[in-house]
């Protein structure tokens, strides 16, 4: 989604939890739009691209969310427009992506790209630890794209380096259902406190000086011989049996293999079992996430 006009930024800015007006063109942030009652809409990444935000979330999301953003924008001098088909989004990973972007994108004296945001040719680079995602408008992506001898794979390779980083890439179907917090937007930066009011800050305030938040974000690998989706349940070994639990945010299947994130309660165990419902052959266990959650203690 691009937005821009005279009051493009500010009108975002008080519609989000990230704080816009403080994003400087060589950074990127997470973010979330969330209903009054502060349960998400969205939850994106967001940066400068030319006189325009830019904000990147998944088509489904993208396609609801517009249309509850320009609801509010027809009382600003905002305008909010699907560019989704303009551009080329390509992610770069492995031990070799750092050296790929230089030689392409670097500097003439051969220094290394490290600014989470970088001009190029026909568009961005965005820097998000050791990968990185190319912004290109499509025309000007051509050349690259003749120029490139590796294999270019689909995007569920990414889509499983996203859950290795615990990212929240809130679905379509799960519009409405969750506070930020329960997504640990405030683990990655997505959450500003200090900010002035936006769209369902009450209770995102409420829930992180008074408590209340039951529920976090788990990022969880095994094994399972049915077909996932993000409708199916996840199940919690205990004493007596299996119960359902959490709900399925973002997942990679490749045969029996499952990587997946899931909100469940926030009490739940590292070393807790966990299965697909139904499937008895199947089995879940959580991995360590690379941030912490601490400050939501």
């Amino acid at each position: 989604m691009s937005v821009t006009g005279e009051q493009g930024r500010s009108f975002i800015h008080g519609q989000v939890t990230t704080d816009i007006s403080s994003l400087e063109n060589d950074q990127w942030r997470w973010g979330a739009h969330c209903d009054p009652k502060g349960k998400m809409l969205a939850s994106f990444r967001t940066f400068a691209l030319e006189d325009a935000l830019i904000m990147m979330m998944p088509s489904d999301t993208l396609a609801l969310d517009l249309t509850q953003l320009a609801k509010y924008a027809v009382f600003s001098k905002a305008d909010l427009v699907d560019v989704t088909d303009k551009f080329l989004l390509l992610g770069v990973a492995g031990e070799q992506a750092q050296a790929w972007v230089n030689e392409r994108f670097g500097p003439a004296d051969n220094t290394s790209i490290d600014k989470e945001v970088t001009v190029i040719a026909g568009g961005l680079l965005l820097k998000d630890n050791d990968r990185f995602i190319i912004v290109m408008d499509k025309e000007a992506a051509a050349p690259l794209l003749t120029s490139i001898n590796q294999e270019i794979v689909d995007a569920t390779a990414w889509q499983a380096l996203e859950i290795q980083s615990g990212y929240p890439n809130l679905a379509a179907s799960h519009q409405s259902k969750f506070v930020p917090q329960m997504c640990n937007l405030q683990g990655i930066n997505g959450i500003s406190f200090q900010k002035g009011c936006y769209m369902g800050q009450e209770t995102i305030a409420r829930m992180k000086y008074r408590g209340g938040n039951k529920r976090a974000l788990y990022i969880l690998s095994g094994t399972s011989s049915e077909t996932v989706s993000l409708e199916t349940r996840l199940e919690l070994a205990l004493d007596d049996g299996f119960k359902k639990t959490g709900t399925i945010i973002e997942l990679v299947q490749s045969g029996d293999q499952v990587l997946l994130t899931a909100v469940l309660p926030n009490d739940t165990a590292d070393s807790a079992k966990l299965r697909i419902a139904g499937d008895e052959t199947s089995s879940l266990t959580i991995k360590p996430l690379p941030y912490s959650l601490e400050d939501e203690s």
